[in-house]
């Protein structure tokens, strides 16, 4: 370092005198002093991986980058989570996303890595996020520059898997002067390769299935975001989101036994298609010098997926029970979202921040569906299964936090978030239901840097889990006439505690422990309800049988229903310890963390509040019991190795390993996966190439068994193992500053679609 740097820096100390001043001229140089920037670090309520330090943020996407941040892993390629438990939700600059999941992921696969600032990993968001139940944030800050000019992404992929699926995608980002935008499209086939085995009954009866699920789709998404810059102070913005998804000639085929009987065999074929377009005009205006601005949203949001499908059953044997039967399936669900928002963010002179803020959120969804049986040769309307479901949904949230800094040392943030819901549900000429509730949701943060290498901090959180509009439609998916899934319009929103204790060491090391209380809890999946129904047995013409004394014949079929409704309580503690260093002069980068967990899940379903048993008709339902306490361990080893002095060839070795772990609906197996991808960096270009769960050990597999000895078993394999060989080409200004990036007003509805 030069000289001069020495002389400003005593100079600034106010120690400087004249005669050290003339001395100070006559030293030369000094020994470069190497202060190596903070890569990970905790401060306030976020955990902050500063990308643009980290060795490993070269020639890949953001995606593969966020895989790589301590906390957050994905094991699918499709979802990410956080200390392996929670749902990330994706912010960017401080501003939900405003886009489905699939095309959020699409859309981080096609960012460079390169534009990122820094990734800040929220586990416990405050009150002014638009979450639900243990979703955790991850906020992307992108790097700033005020350059005109644009730039762009083409990227092409091809994973080979069962089928082979082809990808594409590009995106283009401009700046001139006072407008800024970016602009994104995206499109893709891929077929779904699934291969079940089903099994469930007692110590005296047995059912099996088995079989495959072929689903072809073909996708196209993309949209804009358009920004004005009308003043220093004020900026209009306009943004537009859409997927069409198109998935013809779904086939599921099973072949069902019966206490080790070939007895039927049915076959689905399902067409489907699913349109999604969002709209967002945003304004915000900055009201002083320190921060402080005033921002507001308005949001529309389309969403639209209709499902026809044509199920039959072949008997395979001459008894008079199994026969031929088929049906026609129609059901359709269309959203309507209107929501707006008004944010206030108040910074004061002595450090502390406000943040006050309204929203509103009006739903409307609109569930037809349609159900036609076969009788006589004809397809004739089913009176039961046929539903046409109205649901009204309304929120008003009012939120309010204060963030300052105390001492040195502490700081802190608390808020709160009061909630009014009034909802209503009608399943036209059959029956419905009205809910109107108030939810007081306080957030509380404390954060103790105890010193340069020593941190401590504590959260609390309260927040609910409204139920996925889907769940609502009561419509079944059929597996077999006897098996299949029942949404269920009456399930209740679930009440969530969270705490958290985290621990940090040197910005490397980390403990975080963590405490969830659940009320009104539902399965994380759907919950196995066996039983049977008695009804009068009808000819082919669905006429009533009489035996000689013209007394009614009955019959009786025992039926496997997976239904997801609340049931208890649950708790839950997890304790993760994490690792994310560089090594060998930062040739070798390791984020490592292992979660431990221990579970307890308590209650019961007695009866399912969407039967409707009809004339001469009773159903008789297993309880299905759950008192459940488990532990069990999660491992997640990612390893960046850098090949060339160049930094052009990059290995990485990723692998991930669950033990069984007991749950509501059952105890699942096993998990792991192997990841192994090579990187070549050439100027412009980069070329990845990926293998994907090589040991194809990633698939679901569940086994669950009641008191009374009813069991219910799954196995789900999706041929998990992937080759994939991806080239992506960045084209323009690569420091061209992003367009602003809106929050939408309707981004708490968009994950329930």
């Amino acid at each position: 370092m030069k000289t001069q740097i020495l002389i400003a820096a005593l100079f600034f100390s106010g120690f400087v005198t004249a005669q050290q001043k003339k001395d100070s001229l006559k030293v030369n140089t000094i020994e470069a002093v190497n202060i190596k920037k903070q890569v990970f670090k905790k401060q306030g309520d976020r955990l902050i991986y500063d990308v643009a330090s980290s060795p490993i943020a070269k020639g890949t996407n953001t995606f593969n980058l966020l895989k790589q941040t301590p906390m957050i892993s994905s094991i699918d390629g499709k979802t990410l989570k956080i200390l392996g438990k929670s749902d990330a939700i994706i912010y960017i600059n401080n501003k939900k996303t405003n886009m489905d999941s699939e095309a959020l992921i699409e859309m981080l696969k096609s960012t460079p890595s390169e534009d990122i600032q820094k990734i800040e990993v929220i586990t416990v968001p405050g009150s002014e996020f638009q979450v639900e139940s243990t979703e955790g944030v991850i906020n992307i800050v992108m790097k700033k520059s005020k350059n005109n000019g644009y730039n762009g992404t083409i990227k092409m992929q091809n994973e080979q898997g069962y089928y082979n699926n082809p990808n594409a995608g590009a995106s283009f980002n401009f700046r001139q002067g006072k407008w800024s935008g970016n602009s994104n499209f995206r499109t893709g086939s891929w077929t779904e390769r699934q291969k079940y085995s089903l099994s469930n009954g007692d110590p005296t009866f047995r059912n099996e299935s088995y079989g495959f699920n072929n689903d072809p789709n073909n996708n196209y998404g993309g949209g804009f975001n358009v920004d004005y810059e009308i003043s220093k102070k004020q900026s209009l913005g306009f943004s537009y989101n859409m997927r069409y998804n198109k998935s013809f000639n779904s086939i599921l085929d099973i072949t069902n036994w019966q206490n080790g009987i070939l007895t039927n065999r049915t076959v689905n074929n399902e067409d489907a298609q699913t349109r999604n377009h969002s709209f967002n005009l945003n304004y915000e205006i900055k009201t002083d010098s320190l921060g402080s601005k005033l921002t507001s949203n308005v949001s529309y949001l389309w969403f639209n997926r209709n499902k026809v499908s044509f199920n039959e059953s072949f008997p395979l044997t001459n008894d008079t029970i199994n026969k031929y039967s088929a049906l026609h399936q129609s059901v359709p669900q269309i959203i309507n979202n209107y929501a707006a928002n008004i944010d206030y963010l108040k910074k004061t002179a002595k450090g502390a921040t406000w943040l006050m803020g309204i929203s509103y959120n009006h739903t409307n969804t609109d569930n037809d569906t349609r159900q036609d049986k076969l009788q006589s040769g004809e397809f004739v309307p089913d009176s039961k299964q046929t539903n046409h479901f109205i649901y009204k949904e309304s929120i008003l949230g009012i939120y309010l936090n204060y963030e300052r800094k105390l001492t040195e040392k502490i700081s802190g943030k608390a808020g709160a978030r009061y909630e009014m819901t009034r909802s209503t549900g009608d399943i036209v000429d059959k029956t419905g239901f009205e809910r109107n509730y108030n939810n007081l949701l306080p957030y509380l943060n404390l954060n103790y840097a105890i010193n340069s290498d020593h941190n401590l901090s504590y959260t609390f959180s309260s927040r609910i889990r409204r139920p996925r509009f889907w769940e609502l439609n009561p419509s079944r998916t059929y597996f077999t006439p006897t098996n299949y899934t029942q949404n269920n319009p009456f399930i209740l929103a679930s009440k969530f505690y969270n705490q958290e204790l985290n621990y940090m060491y040197k910005n490397a090391y980390y403990a975080n422990l963590s405490f969830t209380m659940v009320e009104d809890a539902s399965a994380s999946d759907m919950l196995p309800l066996q039983g049977k129904s008695t009804g009068p047995k009808v000819d082919e013409n669905g006429n009533f049988i009489y035996d000689a004394d013209g007394n009614m014949i009955m019959e009786t079929t025992k039926f496997l229903r997976y239904i997801r409704t609340n049931y208890g309580k649950n708790r839950e503690l997890n304790l993760t310890l994490g690792m994310n260093k560089s090594w060998f002069k930062e040739i070798w980068t390791t984020n490592y963390s292992v979660n431990l967990k221990y579970s307890i899940y308590k209650g019961a379903v007695t009866e399912d509040p969407t039967s409707r048993p009809g004339p001469f008709e009773t159903e008789e339902l297993e309880p299905y019991i759950i008192d459940v306490k488990n532990y069990n361990m999660s491992l997640t080893l990612n390893n960046v190795v850098r090949l060339s002095s160049k930094k052009d060839w990059y290995l990485g070795v990723n692998y991930f390993f669950a033990s069984r772990e007991a749950m509501e609906g059952g105890v699942v197996g096993v998990r792991q996966s192997l990841d192994i991808n090579l990187k070549k960096i050439i100027g412009d270009w980069t070329i990845l190439a990926e293998v994907n769960d090589l040991f194809n050990q990633g698939f679901y597999r569940v086994e669950g068994i009641q008191p009374n000895g009813k069991y219910n078993n799954i196995t789900n394999f999706n041929y998990p193992r992937l080759f994939s060989i991806g080239v992506t080409y960045n084209f323009g200004n690569q420091k061209l500053k992003k367009a602003r990036e809106m929050k939408s007003a309707n981004d708490a509805v968009k994950s329930r679609t």
